[in-house]
């Protein structure tokens, strides 16, 4: 669980003759990483294709060609069947499917066209011109275009160069009409018309009025879009006939070309091949055993190293030395002097192989697994380091659970969560559905702690007074004046929860650390658990108490928010130092564990001395945890107020106009109360008809931001603080050589 699944090397050797055969057995396996070679073995290239492989390739093109044309997804058909004379259907469907498409583009540019033109002709049409009195005259130039009209008569009245003109204008369209004086340029309006905002439009040619050239156009238009639709809807039907075919042919390709291009991460000679892949250490007898059915003793197996675990990449092997005999034959004795080239490469001792790291398959039961897409959001754990999936699982849902904290909400998400789970074939939207139905879990037991659904306090009422009659629960959220302490005492709940979660990422990483010995993981990961915990022990300690706040030793006085009777360390002092100038120094035992683990740090890594202050900074990122719950039971509270409307009891405490109409709280507690707002189910029957849609609206709204605060914010604590202390990442994903058939069968 911690650990990635044992992973060991295998070597497969034997003439090329069996070389497909042994192929098709490890591709059914779906089960060993293959290594690619690289050319480095004396004697050995890498292999070719077998034949048929580029054929294989480019039928698979044109089948994946044909669904990107039709827009086929692996979703939308069912297994289809597999005739013998398939590639002659496949090659009906291609000519069909492309003279079809073809003919689409044809249509869709000549579409663009005529929309071109419908553009340029529609201004003239608004005009109400004739084109023929627009052009072609010696004596007089005409514009048309659309701008300002008072500024373009303006322009040309004030032009030397324009001795007569007159404007027509049709809507937002201008057409201009200027004699020019004798000695004028080539194109008066123009030179008149600089510094206007002016947009000039050719003049169209036809023989037609605008109108009627518009109406032709309009006409084609139509003409056009009738064609694709039609193109479309036959395109659309030749999808759903041949869908389940073409899934199920590509499916078959697909597996033909990886078994044909599979020699090319294989050292071959002219006799012999050598394939090297990882494979979970617990199936090596699996592989044996398949290969020994489908080629009996016609290859050698064997098991080269299995991986063992170390941080920083340095993977640590154990040389293994088994398998089966090689065959007897001539060609496999000659395969076998071959395979011995490889085998004879020695580096003192232990055979060189394929130079590759082990892939990662991350081992997590069931419940934890769904959490391993948050961390393959960073990145796959290395081979070589521990994997945090069961750390996320135990942490990700109580902070969200925490910063959320209500039943209502909770139900939603885990009925959210159920559906992602149950409904996606997705493995990453399904395991977001696994994530999604641990944190409303949560969140439906911190909703019990605080006693809220859906922002209401009901469930506190019912539950933990009128039916267990326990006065310390519910806790209150702390949105309530006479109830302020809670809401700073979930900051220091926030303080604590960060130094538990960073205590955990700093021992992780101490423990990583030992691979390189006790004296390394103390200097490099102890000095950090030192510094963090010295250093927080003495803020809550009761050294220089007046310059600290007072609610971080009020918060769980026995009159606090969580009496459990903690007023604050004692200050453990140890020897009083002079300092000039400064005075009298108590150094007590929390600065001097601090101060250890600054040492200790500095020795190992002086270079990490500017960082120090982290042990203080990372533990006040996790306040936001208090910060998003007060936010989001304020958002909840002001929905709720909106709704039912509220008061504020004498006493100064909050009660929502559930059951009474606001005149109750002057009857029942006369002055002294006060009415915050009295709700819009109390405003008549349009009031709570506009209440409901806020009520049901604001809730939802509620819902989905505490998934992106909420969850956000935990995922955030997760990364930068908690991964950073102990996890790289980087590991490679493990692959294996086959296919996992969808649309056929074995």
């Amino acid at each position: 669980m911690l650990r990635p699944e044992r992973m060991s090397k295998v070597s497969v050797t034997g003439s090329r003759g069996v070389m497909p055969t042994v192929i098709e057995a490890i591709y059914g396996l779906n089960l060993v990483h293959l290594s690619d070679y690289d050319g480095s073995w004396e004697g050995f290239d890498n292999g070719n294709p077998i034949e048929g492989a580029d054929n294989a390739s480019e039928k698979l093109v044109t089948v994946r060609a044909l669904e990107s044309t039709l827009d086929l997804s692996a979703d939308e058909a069912e297994p289809g069947t597999l005739e013998d004379d398939w590639e002659g259907r496949i090659e009906d469907i291609r000519n069909r499917v492309n003279e079809l498409d073809d003919t689409r583009s044809e249509a869709r540019e000549e579409l663009r066209q005529v929309e071109e033109k419908i553009g340029r002709v529609a201004p003239f049409a608004e005009l109400g011109i004739d084109l023929d009195l627009l052009s072609g005259y010696e004596s007089v130039d005409v514009v048309v275009g659309d701008g300002p009209r008072e500024q373009l008569e303006a322009a040309v009245a004030d032009s030397e160069e324009i001795r007569a003109f007159e404007l027509f204008t049709g809507g937002d369209i201008v057409a201009i009409v200027a004699a020019p004086t004798e000695d004028a340029g080539s194109t008066p309006i123009d030179d008149a018309l600089v510094g206007v905002e002016f947009t000039r439009h050719p003049v169209p040619e036809t023989e037609q009025t605008p109108g009627a050239y518009v109406e032709e156009l309009e006409e084609r238009k139509r003409e056009l879009e009738y064609e694709i639709e039609d193109i479309d809807a036959e395109l659309e039907e030749i999808k759903h006939r041949e869908a389940g075919f073409l899934l199920r042919v590509e499916e078959e390709l697909t597996v033909e070309v990886q078994r044909a291009e599979a020699p090319l991460q294989f050292a071959t000679t002219d006799r012999a091949f050598i394939a090297e892949g990882w494979i979970p250490s617990d199936e090596y007898e699996r592989l044996v055993a398949a290969l020994n059915d489908a080629v009996g003793d016609s290859v050698e197996i064997e098991e080269l190293e299995r991986a063992s675990y170390n941080r920083h990449g340095q993977i640590h092997t154990e040389d293994i030395q088994q398998g089966a005999p090689a065959a007897a034959d001539d060609e496999d004795d000659a395969a076998s002097e071959d395979g011995q080239q490889q085998k004879a490469v020695t580096d003192g001792g232990s055979t060189v192989t394929m130079d590759d790291q082990p892939p990662t398959v991350q081992n997590n039961p069931s419940g934890v697994k769904s959490f391993e897409v948050l961390v393959q959001a960073v990145n796959r754990p290395k081979y070589s380091e521990l994997d945090p999936t069961v750390f996320l699982f135990l942490t990700f849902p109580l902070f969200f659970g925490f910063m959320i904290g209500d039943v209502g909400y909770g139900i939603m998400y885990m009925a959210i969560g159920y559906y992602m789970y149950s409904q996606f074939d997705s493995p990453g939207v399904s395991s977001l559905g696994g994530v999604a139905m641990w944190a409303g879990a949560f969140t439906i037991v911190f909703g019990i702690i605080y006693g809220e659904i859906f922002g209401l306090h009901v469930l506190g009422e019912v539950l933990w007074h009128d039916t267990l009659g326990v006065d310390l629960f519910p806790f209150n959220k702390g949105l309530e004046p006479a109830a302020a302490d809670f809401a700073l005492g979930w900051m220091v709940i926030s303080v604590l929860a960060g130094i538990v979660h960073l205590n955990i990422g700093y021992i992780l990483d101490f423990v990583e650390h030992l691979s390189h010995g006790v004296k390394d993981a103390l200097f490099h990961s102890g000095s950090w658990i030192l510094m963090l915990n010295g250093i927080w022990i003495w803020i809550f300690s009761l050294q220089a108490e007046a310059s600290k706040p007072d609610f971080l030793f009020t918060t769980f006085a026995s009159d606090g928010p969580f009496p459990i009777g903690f007023t604050g360390f004692p200050e453990w002092g140890l020897v009083t130092i002079p300092l000039p100038l400064l005075g009298d120094f108590l150094l007590t035992a929390p600065l001097l564990v601090f101060l250890i683990g600054l040492v200790m740090l500095g020795v190992s890594e002086p270079i990490e001395l500017i960082e120090s202050l982290d042990v203080v900074v990372n533990v006040f990122s996790y306040t936001r945890m208090g910060a998003v719950l007060l936010a989001k039971a304020g958002m909840a509270f002001v929905v709720n107020l909106l709704f039912f409307g509220g008061y504020q009891d004498p006493d100064g405490a909050f009660h929502f106009l559930r059951n009474h109409d606001p005149s109750y709280v002057a009857e029942h507690y006369g002055e002294g109360a006060e009415v915050i707002f009295g709700g819009l189910m109390h405003s008549g029957t349009a009031g709570l008809l506009g209440g409901l849609v806020i009520l049901v609206v604001g809730h939802i709204v509620v819902l989905v931001l505490g998934v992106t605060s909420a969850g956000l914010q935990a995922v955030r604590l997760e990364y930068v603080e908690f991964f950073n202390k102990f996890y790289e990442g980087g590991g490679e994903n493990y692959e294996p050589f086959g296919h996992d058939r969808t649309y056929g069968e074995d």
